[in-house]
């Protein structure tokens, strides 16, 4: 099958530009990958994944990869804070009947996982490399590159995350990177047998819960409300966390608290989002993933709709005989989507900063968890 763009860079490294490499070099493309980063690597600690990523990782052909090193369950359990059960959320088998809901992996598992399918899939990956220059005409892209080099492309894809420099370069208008203010905190802890699937406790501005990783492991998420994004010394991580956890007094999640110590794989991020309301791309530039619609965790679906324009992209790249035919077809495709990922997991943390509605807050996760549950 012939694509509008036969020779591809790819700037950027991350779950979006790995997996259209992967994607791309199914249709034939010819595909450069550059990520600055030399040695390729990816920081976190768990990541929580809804039934719409394992589909994609089904069509990405990592999906075994995935169940045989991550965790995969149905349904999401939801409990007050001394750990009385009041509901679950379901999560429908989207990725076939044999495939559970939803699941969660260890991020530089999964980061490993798409690195190997990307380099067998043919890509050509410069890793400690990235762009000086882009400049376009009608028929093509030029980049120069850090390492001297100058390439001529049909398409450039910029997948080079939330302080996207491509961004910067193309739609020098675009809004920035936005503190949402709440800041989520990640540790790894051994997994307790009863722990089956994704827990989470409700009742406050403070909303933690855990989700297994593997067979023996699990990890624990704590999203807090914090006004104003201030460093914070890693040296307090450990004690913050278990303060956090102090008033749920849920024995699970109290036998949890006292395994965490500085040792914990402990991740403290402060949230931030950005959604680019016009145009994605700029002539033969597009951009995907966290460059143009980051959000929130409350989800769980960023890594997601990043890995879905992914595939999207190839596909709309089949089907038009032109670059500027497949590019406005993909963002068709894909605004409307990303946009309600973006604006109701940022109302969510509202509610949560605020106190607001549970009823709320549970109705926009059914039907958002309904909506990613449609085909891309």
């Amino acid at each position: 099958m012939s694509l509008a763009a036969s020779r591809i860079l790819i700037i950027g490294g991350g779950f979006s530009g790995m997996a259209a490499a992967i994607e791309l070099r199914k249709h034939g493309a010819e595909v450069d990958l550059v990520e600055i980063d030399p040695d390729w690597r990816n920081y976190g600690a768990g990541i929580s994944l809804g039934g719409a990523t394992l589909r994609a990782f089904r069509q990405l052909g990592v999906l075994d990869e995935f169940l045989q090193h991550g965790a995969a369950s149905d349904g999401v359990q939801l409990r007050l804070p001394h750990g009385q059960p009041i509901g679950e959320l379901p999560t429908p088998r989207i990725a076939g009947p044999d495939v559970p809901g939803g699941g969660a992996i260890m991020r530089p598992v999964l980061a490993r996982i798409l690195a190997d399918a990307t380099r067998a899939s043919g890509t050509v990956v410069r890793l400690g490399t990235t762009f000086t220059a882009i400049t376009q005409d009608a028929d093509g892209v030029d980049v120069s590159f850090t390492d001297g080099q100058r390439r001529r492309y049909d398409l450039v894809i910029g997948a080079d995350g939330l302080y996207s420099k491509v961004r910067e370069a193309v739609l020098p208008d675009a809004p920035k990177p936005q503190y949402s203010g709440q800041a989520v905190w990640r540790a790894v802890l051994p997994r307790p047998d009863e722990l089956k699937t994704i827990t989470m406790w409700m009742g406050g501005a403070v909303k933690p819960g855990v989700n297994p990783v593997s067979a023996d492991e699990l990890y624990v998420f704590v999203t807090e409300h914090r006004p104003t994004n201030d460093f914070v010394e890693p040296a307090t991580f450990a004690d913050t966390l278990k303060a956090l956890l102090a008033p749920f007094p849920d024995p699970l999640l109290q036998g949890l608290r006292a395994q965490i110590t500085p040792d914990s794989q402990i991740v403290y991020r402060p949230l931030e989002g950005l959604l680019v309301r016009g145009d994605w791309y700029r002539g033969r530039v597009v951009l995907i993933g966290d460059t143009v619609h980051a959000t929130t965790p409350h989800m769980a679906s960023g890594a997601c709709i990043g890995i879905e324009d992914a595939l999207v992209l190839a596909d709309e790249l089949a089907r038009h005989g032109s670059v500027a035919a497949s590019l406005a077809a993909f963002q068709a495709r894909r605004f409307e989507r990303c946009r309600l990922v973006v604006d109701n997991s940022a109302r969510l943390g509202q509610i949560e900063m605020e106190g607001g509605s549970k009823e709320e807050h549970g109705q926009i996760m059914r039907e958002t968890l309904m909506a990613l549950a449609q085909p891309i």
